[in-house]
């Protein structure tokens, strides 16, 4: 399966979790050598103006985080777009979900799903989108600027007993009719993280159900990183999701 990727997602480019160094090291090292690397380009100015007013574009310029979170923005409609033809995992960071229009919080600056499925839409590439949200946190950035597009349906997973996640998961995949599945992946919510609940099983899970999904829809399914900061188990968990989104069903 192909992963979008580029070596400055290794940049240390705030005191943030998402940024600490090690991070993508970790997950490279596990999933390398089991997937295909494509390198990532840049988002366009007028690929995140769709989604983003100036104003804040200028800010996030300001702070000096512009190139990196327009790197990350493209390489998100990078594997939204190969997501259309075959799974694709796209290996970004800074992450996005709590990106909104007009501002940002929780380690995000551009809101990369947005962006990507934004893309896809202009471009006449999907008439509709299902995002399914599996990180610990609400993403409000896709529900605030998503959420008032009427192609788009949006769902963050917000179950709190393992059973009932993957419940929920399950119900939302068989009742999902979109063009393309996005999966804002995080990964902080495994039980060696800070939300101490699934398994790396369950992402293998979660996996296998939105490529079902897709199948059934006769569309197409992607994912990008989101959270997940505990270097001992993130490459794995990617590389679960991964290996489900691809039909591999192992580990």
């Amino acid at each position: 399966m192909k992963v979008i990727f580029h070596e400055d997602f290794y940049q240390v480019y705030t005191s943030d979790p998402a940024s600490v160094e090690g991070r993508m090291e970790a997950v490279v090292k596990v999933i390398q050598p089991h997937t295909e690397f494509v390198t990532a380009v840049p988002a366009s100015d007028e690929d995140i103006a769709a989604v983003h007013t100036e104003h804040h574009m200028d800010r996030v310029r300001r702070d000096g985080l512009y190139d990196i979170s327009a790197l990350a923005a493209g390489g998100a409609i990078q594997a939204a777009t190969a997501g259309l033809t075959e799974p694709c995992f796209g290996l970004i960071r800074p992450p996005g979900h709590h990106a909104s229009s007009n501002s940002c919080w929780g380690f995000c600056y551009f809101n990369n799903m947005a962006i990507a499925l934004e893309a896809l839409r202009r471009k006449n590439k999907i008439q509709t989108a299902y995002v399914l949200d599996i990180d610990l946190h609400y993403g409000d950035g896709n529900v605030n600027i998503l959420g008032r597009k009427d192609y788009v349906t949006v769902h963050n997973v917000e179950a709190h007993r393992r059973d009932d996640y993957m419940d929920e998961v399950t119900r939302e995949m068989e009742h999902c009719h979109a063009d393309i599945i996005g999966i804002s992946a995080g990964f902080d919510n495994h039980e060696e993280d800070w939300g101490g609940l699934l398994t790396t099983e369950d992402y293998l899970e979660i996996g296998l159900r939105v490529r079902e999904a897709a199948r059934q829809c006769d569309g197409g399914c992607f994912a990008i990183l989101e959270g997940g900061y505990n270097h001992k188990v993130l490459g794995h968990n990617v590389l679960a999701l991964v290996r489900g989104l691809s039909g591999s069903g192992l580990l």
